[in-house]
């Protein structure tokens, strides 16, 4: 326990979320990941035990507990190995469902937020588009005003829940003459005319459904719009400080995860009469693996209770999803050598946490744009503010 951080009530809730996922989550991973489809009757059992309602108002039946009960949701779904079955939770609870708590109005809340909470309606976020990858400046997308509704247009790509979801969260230019001060928010029903996904086929995430979506003179009630209209970039900018914070404690739980099973192994694979976890050479690998995810997780949890005192974190948690990212790569292709030609097959979990784990660079933000973020932060003393 890192007392520093964690209670015995975080500790209490790790344990009991560790059983959770061990008695109602892993007998199912493997047929998630082949299939791609997460059944629906877990999103329910997530609502159920209030998993979903760990950061979020008691008014809509959430929680409203502190940022390290998050945390550990967070690093105990990296520990069963299925990158795609995580990322499918917290892209619904942590991307869709923070937009809706903070921009959504009274009634959108209520309809939206309480059911997302009780795992009765699934979300994604559509941020992302085919020709602008981390340029969110440039998104394409459109939604024209008329009368009472907006007209919205356009595509999005790599969105996690973008097939199987039941509401979808829609970033469009409102006032494209304004480039990124013309973008709103909206919330759109999936079932809405004029919406299709295509499902996509990934290297990693297996579990997780990863769409393509098209929108196609689409009809939004005005009432739709979150927040206000035009300042949906500021919205966005500010959220991802938090979307950061998750991928660099994804990225550090699985790391951990990873040296784990390679040691458990190593202390039992036999080679010139000794365990392998007896050689120096792997031994002080071993050593460097460690000692590097342990700063990296140390740091988050810093940025962590930093965010949750209300401080705006964004160069530090654009540093988070950076360096965590790139450990977690560099420490599972490690551990993978580990156990040599057995790291390569599939029915080891090495495999999957490789090709899993190498989606961490890239989603969310790419490494070479967070490197110009920071560089502008730190160079050209940049300074980012909080649009609310």
């Amino acid at each position: 326990m890192n007392i520093s951080y964690f209670t015995e009530e975080h500790e209490l809730f790790r344990k009991s979320f560790r059983e959770f996922l061990q008695k109602e989550v892993v007998p199912h991973i493997e047929k998630w990941e082949q299939t791609g489809i997460i059944d629906r009757f877990i999103w329910e059992k997530f609502g159920e035990m209030g998993y979903f309602g760990l950061a979020y108002p008691e008014k809509y039946g959430g929680m409203d507990l502190d940022l390290f009960y998050t945390v550990i949701f967070l690093e105990e779904m990296q520990h069963i190995n299925s990158g795609g079955f995580a990322a499918a939770m917290w892209a619904h609870a942590y991307l869709a469902m923070t937009h809706v708590n903070k921009e959504g109005s009274e009634d959108i809340k209520q309809k939206y937020l309480t059911a997302s909470i009780n795992g009765e309606k699934i979300g994604c976020l559509c941020i992302t588009e085919p020709f602008g990858g981390s340029d969110v400046a440039g998104m394409k997308s459109t939604a024209v005003k008329k009368g009472d509704k907006y007209i919205l247009n356009g595509s999005k790509t790599f969105i996690t829940n973008g097939v199987y979801s039941d509401y979808l969260v829609v970033a469009a230019k409102t006032n494209p003459e304004l480039g990124n001060k013309g973008m709103s928010i909206f919330i759109v029903d999936r079932d809405t005319p004029g919406i299709s996904a295509t499902k996509l086929d990934k290297l990693g995430w297996r579990a997780s459904d990863t769409g393509e979506i098209a929108f196609d003179n689409v009809e939004v009630p005005a009432s739709n719009l979150m927040g206000e209209e035009n300042k949906g970039f500021g919205y966005i900018m500010q959220h991802f400080a938090l979307e950061r914070l998750i991928m660099g404690i994804n990225a550090h739980a699985r790391a951990e995860f990873a040296i784990e099973y390679a040691l458990d192994y190593m202390s039992e694979r036999m080679a010139f009469g000794q365990t392998i976890d007896k050689f120096q050479a792997l031994r002080h690998k071993v050593a460097d693996l460690a000692s590097q995810v342990e700063m990296s997780k140390v740091f988050n949890y810093n940025v962590a209770a930093r965010l949750d005192n209300g401080e705006y974190v964004v160069k530090e948690a654009t540093m988070s999803k950076l360096l965590s990212t790139k450990i977690a790569d560099e420490v599972i292709y490690e551990c993978l050598q580990f156990l040599g030609g057995y790291g390569y097959m599939e029915e080891y979990p090495m495999a999957r946490l490789f090709r899993d784990s190498r989606l961490g660079p890239i989603g969310g933000g790419t490494s070479e744009i967070l490197r110009e973020i920071i560089a502008k932060m730190i160079i050209d003393n940049k300074e980012y503010k909080p649009a609310t």
